[in-house]
């Protein structure tokens, strides 16, 4: 089979990535029994429609535990390194990231595994590299995390995962956090020098990270208003070290025919069916790991009241710093062209179910864009097996 290019980097002016879709839950912080199951058959058919409509890479999260409270939501996940090898047989055109936690896995252990995904899809793989912030899923490792020094550690093991992918001979490593010895990996990466790397962050520290190791910086947009100076200050970062980073955020979607049905959705499985006790627990694993480089009441993830959206209220079961868009396909696409025109280069997207909510998304909301000029035209035939 001939390699396509890769769609993380392609040609779409705002990208989708499908985000969660291999956790319970959707990202909702929810008791409702609505609620996305991750039973393995749905997972694929969730990629396979993503795939299809043309959306841009799937991305996973990695979780060693649940959220704990009633739902315990993302107690139920497929490993992200399986998952990709495994979705990435599967479908044809969709990149695909795995998600890995520093502390958890060796550089010379994911570059194998991440080469062999890249060979299984024919060049679509890509590579989210989290430094850690829940604790408790580090104990289920024996492992603990140093707030202050996570990206430190973070930043040696990009450098030695990129200089295995460059290939050569084999080399040795002394450094801080790292001794080893023989280092080397074959086969290498179709893509070269490696694949699209992605981190998330919010902090000064997580900025500079990305600024050295990503191609793309995941952080919280919990304001739109605020996006301009987030994506300004990400590429100040990115300048010191001569680089450019693309800034994404992630999105909640609540979308259905006439407003008052998404609002009224949106109350139903965020406020009446929100999971409070999982929120408390968050907030707390999320201040117990904030380091000290910026204030927590600065936040979006440990401070929910710095959460705001156009429309509406922001309720309890929306998971914090996560941007959520609620109502009409009208409604969702203007939103995204504001965050297009606020320097954003696209959205991870999650659904309380995605096989229930994504066909209308893909039918209603995907052509706005591509008239928008957001989107390169999939075509009605591409929509069609989508959504059927």
């Amino acid at each position: 089979m001939n390699r396509v290019p890769n769609p993380i980097l392609g040609p779409n002016k705002f990208k989708f990535g499908l985000f969660n879709a291999n956790c319970d839950g959707g990202f909702a912080i929810s008791k409702a029994p609505e609620r996305w199951r991750c039973e393995w058959d749905d997972v694929v058919k969730a990629c396979v429609m993503a795939d299809e409509a043309g959306i841009d890479f799937i991305l996973p999260v990695a979780k060693w535990r649940g959220l704990s409270g009633e739902a315990d939501n993302l107690g139920r996940s497929f490993e992200t390194l399986t998952h990709g090898a495994a979705i990435g047989a599967l479908t044809k055109r969709i990149g695909l990231f795995a998600t890995v936690h520093v502390p958890l896995a060796t550089p010379a252990f994911v570059a194998k595994a991440i080469a062999t995904i890249d060979h299984v899809t024919h060049g679509r793989v890509g590579l989210n590299i989290v430094c850690g912030w829940n604790q408790d899923e580090f104990g289920v490792h024996g492992v603990s995390i140093d707030p202050e020094r996570r990206y430190d550690q973070g930043l040696e093991w990009f450098k030695i995962y990129a200089k295995i992918l460059e290939g050569g001979a084999a080399f040795d490593w002394d450094g801080e956090f790292y001794k080893l010895r023989g280092v080397t990996t074959n086969p290498l990466t179709l893509q070269r020098p490696r694949p699209p790397i992605m981190s998330a962050g919010f902090s000064p520290k997580g900025r500079d990270f990305a600024a050295q190791a990503a191609d793309l910086l995941f952080t919280s947009v919990s304001n739109l208003e605020r996006a301009p100076a987030i994506v300004k200050s990400v590429q100040d970062f990115a300048a010191r070290y001569g680089r450019k980073v693309a800034v994404f955020t992630t999105c909640h979607i609540v979308c259905r025919p006439t407003r008052k049905e998404a609002e009224d959705f949106y109350y139903y499985f965020a406020e009446e069916m929100a999971d409070r006790e999982s929120l408390a627990y968050i907030v707390q694993q999320k201040e117990a790991t904030a380091g000290s480089d910026i204030p927590k009441s600065e936040r979006p993830d440990t401070n929910p009241q710095a959460n705001t959206r156009r429309r509406g209220k922001i309720y309890a079961g929306t998971f914090p710093g996560c941007y959520t868009i609620v109502g009409t396909p009208d409604d969702v696409a203007d939103e995204m062209v504001e965050m297009s025109e606020a320097g954003l280069a696209g959205a991870s997207i999650c659904f309380l179910d995605y096989l229930t909510a994504m066909p209308y998304f893909i039918q209603e909301v995907l052509p706005r864009l591509e008239r928008a000029g957001l989107r390169e035209k999939e075509g009605a035939s591409a929509r069609s097996v989508a959504v059927a």
